[in-house]
């Protein structure tokens, strides 16, 4: 199918705004299937420094230069709009967008995702930053998706295969921790105009549909297998008391780090913490009830915080001292305490305004899983009423 090539021409003073002391530039015009694009280019010169039929510049020292530079940038144009072509989509409303990219052909597609990085980090909680930051160093070590040319379908699905050969990572893992991230950065260059095909689009990624989130908690035998455990030394003692006050309370790490004594209210008797959810600024009510109390009373109402990192590292070694063999980190603290909260009987309602949720659905979605002896209890518990 032959090409229907957008018309280019150069327009000078559409506005009629130039004067003999007044000097505009002239731009150039792009139209394309009833749109149009109007673009300033090359330097402002008066009416009688301007060739209007042949639209080029005169009666200047630097007329010719000019006028190259000129030729240059309708020449880039044309370059854009064919390259555009190729790729199945011509959007003339990108061009600008593109021509910066073809004359900076150093700011490559990491170099892209490194600036947005930055922005889309600013203002965000730490935990939500190093996720940014993890995801770079993932993509810089990959090595295979550098350029904006490396955004394929065959690059994706490339890139899919090395992550499930990865520890034999999970669908949603493989979704949430880099699929969604590279995706999210490939949205943002087809805004700019920098890329027209999102490889996404083509490439069927299975995202996981179970939320797994009850698969990384302790049954509540093992909440008290590692809470009643003598541990070898203070180091590992303080970090268990801080992943059992932060079961008794379902916060998350960020909001653990915030968390401050002097907040606490006491209504109706009862001892409560109001706080605001790091993440989303949700509030949320928690009863501190007496082992929160009393972990908090240990350390003079200051918890001994460290790095999420130290953190990590640390209760998986106070697990294996408490004769458990699991993969915990710092989350799984918050998904202990909601689940026993729900298994213990509690309403989903008063679970999702403890956890802070903006509504039950999210915590229907990953919570929604009962322990299978709660399930057998409240069946048996039903006989006789049926």
């Amino acid at each position: 199918m032959r090409l229907i090539f957008p018309t280019i021409r150069i327009v000078y003073n559409r506005r009629h705004r130039a004067t003999a002391t007044h000097p505009v530039p002239p731009d150039l015009f792009i139209q394309y299937k009833g749109r149009q694009k109007i673009i300033s280019v090359g330097v402002p010169c008066v009416p009688k420094e301007w060739d209007a039929k042949n639209g080029r510049y005169q009666n200047r020292v630097d007329a010719i230069e000019l006028n190259k530079l000129l030729d240059k940038y309708i020449n880039d144009v044309r370059k854009v709009i064919y390259k555009m072509d190729e790729e199945g989509c011509i959007d003339i409303s990108a061009i600008p967008a593109r021509l910066e990219a073809l004359r900076n052909p150093i700011v490559d597609f990491l170099d892209f995702c490194t600036r947005k990085a930055e922005i889309r980090k600013y203002g965000k909680a730490a935990d939500s930053q190093e996720r940014y930051d993890r995801f770079m160093r993932f993509l810089e070590r990959y090595g295979k998706i550098r350029s904006f040319g490396d955004l394929t379908e065959s690059r994706v699905m490339e890139l899919d295969r090395y992550l499930k050969k990865q520890n034999n990572m999970k669908a949603k893992s493989r979704w949430n921790n880099y699929h969604r991230f590279l995706n999210s950065f490939i949205l943002d260059a087809q805004k700019e105009g920098l890329l027209q095909k999102n490889p996404y689009d083509l490439v069927k990624i299975e995202k996981g549909t179970d939320y797994d989130g009850l698969d990384k908690y302790f049954s509540p035998e093992e909440f008290q297998q590692l809470r009643a455990a003598a541990m070898p030394d203070d180091r590992l003692e303080r970090v268990r008391d801080l992943f059992v006050f932060q079961c008794y309370t379902c916060v998350s790490y960020h909001d653990l780090r915030a968390f401050s004594a002097k907040k606490i209210q006491e209504l109706d008797g009862e001892k409560v913490y109001i706080g605001h959810r790091g993440k989303t600024n949700i509030e949320y009510t928690i009863p501190l009830l007496s082992t929160a109390l009393e972990i908090l009373a240990k350390y003079n109402g200051k918890l001994p915080i460290l790095s999420n990192v130290k953190y990590n590292e640390y209760i998986k070694e106070a697990a294996k001292a408490a004769g458990i063999d699991k993969p915990v980190t710092t989350h799984w603290a918050r998904h202990t305490g909601a689940t026993l909260l729900l298994n213990a009987g509690v309403p989903i309602e008063i679970v999702s305004k403890v956890l802070g949720h903006a509504n039950v659905k999210m915590t229907e979605k990953i919570y929604a899983k009962m322990l299978p002896k709660t399930i057998v209890k409240a069946v048996n518990d039903a006989e006789g009423k049926i």
